[in-house]
C-alpha cells in the first residue's frame, strides 16, 4: 500500500507544495488542484478587500460572504485545473509521447465536461470544448517561449 507524504518549501518568490500519494496520476492532479484552487481564493480575497476597502466598511455578513465565496471559487477552479491535469497526464500516457497536443487535448475535454455539468446546450458544449483546447494550447506554446 503506498505511503502519503506531505512536503513543502518555501523559497522567495516560489511556493512549491507536492503531496506524494504513491500514484502519479492522484499526485499531478492533487498539485494542479491546490495550486489554482489556491490562486482562485486568492483573487476572492483580494476582490473582497479592495471592495471593503473602497466602500470603508465592513460587516459580519459581508465577510462571511466573502469567506464563502473564497471557498466556492477555490473549489470550483481547483477542480477544474486537477480534472485539466488528470487528463492532460491520461493523454500522454495513451499516445505514449509528451507534446502540445496533450494540453490540446486535456483542454479539449476539461472544456466539454465543465460545460456539459453546467449546461445542457450542445453547441455551448462545443465552444467551450474548442475555448478550452485552445487556451491550454497557448498556454503550453507559451511555456516553450519561456
Amino acid at each position: 500500500m503506498p505511503r502519503s507524504r506531505f512536503s513543502g518549501s518555501l523559497s522567495t518568490p516560489k511556493v512549491e507544495v507536492m503531496i506524494d500519494t504513491g500514484n502519479p496520476f492522484l499526485n499531478l492532479t492533487v498539485d494542479g488542484f491546490l495550486k489554482i484552487g489556491t490562486v482562485a481564493a486568492a483573487r476572492a480575497v483580494a476582490e473582497d478587500a479592495y471592495d471593503v476597502l473602497r466602500k470603508g466598511n465592513i460587516s459580519r455578513h459581508k465577510f462571511e460572504h466573502s469567506l464563502k465565496k473564497m471557498c466556492k471559487e477555490g473549489a470550483y477552479w481547483g477542480t477544474v485545473a486537477g480534472v485539466y491535469v488528470g487528463l492532460e497526464y491520461g493523454s500522454e500516457r495513451i499516445r505514449g509521447t509528451r507534446d502540445w497536443k496533450n494540453a490540446m487535448i486535456g483542454g479539449a475535454m476539461t472544456g466539454a465536461l465543465v460545460s456539459a455539468a453546467s449546461n445542457n446546450n450542445r453547441d455551448k458544449i462545443v465552444i467551450d470544448a474548442i475555448t478550452g483546447g485552445a487556451v491550454a494550447t497557448a498556454a503550453e506554446f507559451l511555456n516553450y517561449l519561456v
